[in-house]
């Protein structure tokens, strides 16, 4: 990220310990970051902060509360990577269709090469086109995969809130809205009512030919109910880019998900076409930049990433 306009003083750091923000961040007039956790202690030993821009959309790693009380503004990232998102949950559909990691495992045996005929089913495979795609979350995001899902041919519902009291013209309630998808996407925020909403009595709703998509966070799944599911035959596959702890240590459950031929995981890389890394850092320098044209006065920039 190059230094925005106006700032007179900036400080780039790759990655940021906890112990080590309140030394990078004491002097600072604005702070970028993403990951990196600002609470109500740090920001109190901050006088001198006055606006934090969050390199991403979520801002549940800021005491806003905090913020707010001491008249710190705080601006995020939105829309910025869209497309992207939208699209590595089709491309996760389409491998997971076509069994696209048994064909190229075979490739990397030459497998092919010894086939009786001119092609090698290694495995069945099926089409997007004519299968029902069940949206939870339907903003943004979950319209952009909508409209890529309905240009290959499916059909797509949208989940109604759990335990809604009344079903919003467009949707359908949860329940059945699980019943019935060939696939489940999830693009809904994490909050304590959405925390572990995928977990054995969720999962229990779908169909055993379903796959699962998560490019949303980790923690929307119960992992642990989701091996289960995919090792006892409840649900045919799923499509990961998240976990529920990030990175995940060589002992978490993640990787034994990932170990599995009907699961296929990227390491939280939706978001990271290049196209949209250059959206962030534009918007993020804009906001930054709107900022210091109505304050005379920048002072110093410190940037705590924790990508």
């Amino acid at each position: 990220m190059a230094q925005p306009v106006g700032v007179s003083d900036w400080q780039l750091y790759h990655n940021t310990r906890a112990d080590q923000v309140l030394e990078r961040c004491r002097d600072a007039d604005i702070v970028v970051t993403n990951k990196v956790c600002l609470d109500q202690a740090i920001l109190a030993a901050l006088p001198e902060l006055k606006f934090i821009a969050v390199a991403a959309t979520g801002t549940n790693n800021i005491d806003l509360d905090a913020c707010r009380a001491g008249n710190i503004r705080v601006v995020n990232a939105t829309g910025y990577g869209t497309a992207s998102v939208a699209e590595h949950a089709l491309l996760l559909m389409l491998a997971l269709s076509r069994k696209l990691p048994a064909y190229m495992a075979a490739n990397q045996q030459k497998q092919w090469a010894r086939s009786d005929f001119f092609c090698d089913l290694v495995a069945p495979m099926r089409t997007l086109d004519g299968k029902v795609l069940t949206l939870v979350g339907a903003g943004t995001l979950g319209n952009a995969v909508a409209d890529r899902a309905r240009a290959f041919g499916m059909q797509v519902v949208l989940a109604e809130r759990p335990h809604a009291e009344t079903i919003r013209p467009g949707y359908c309630a949860f329940e059945s809205a699980l019943a019935q998808g060939d696939f489940v996407s999830l693009h809904c925020p994490l909050t304590d009512q959405t925390h572990e909403l995928i977990n054995s009595t969720t999962l229990a709703l779908m169909k055993p030919t379903a796959i699962l998509i998560n490019t949303g966070r980790g923690a929307l799944v119960n992992e642990a109910d989701l091996l289960a599911a995919l090792s006892t035959g409840q649900l045919a596959g799923a499509g990961l880019d998240v976990a529920a702890t990030e990175p995940p240590a060589a002992d978490q459950l993640i990787w034994q998900l990932a170990a599995r031929d009907n699961v296929l995981l990227t390491p939280h890389i939706a978001w990271a076409a290049d196209e949209a890394m250059n959206n962030l850092i534009t918007q993020i320098n804009d906001k930054i930049g709107q900022y210091i044209a109505h304050h005379h006065n920048p002072g110093k920039h410190a940037a705590p990433v924790g990508l």
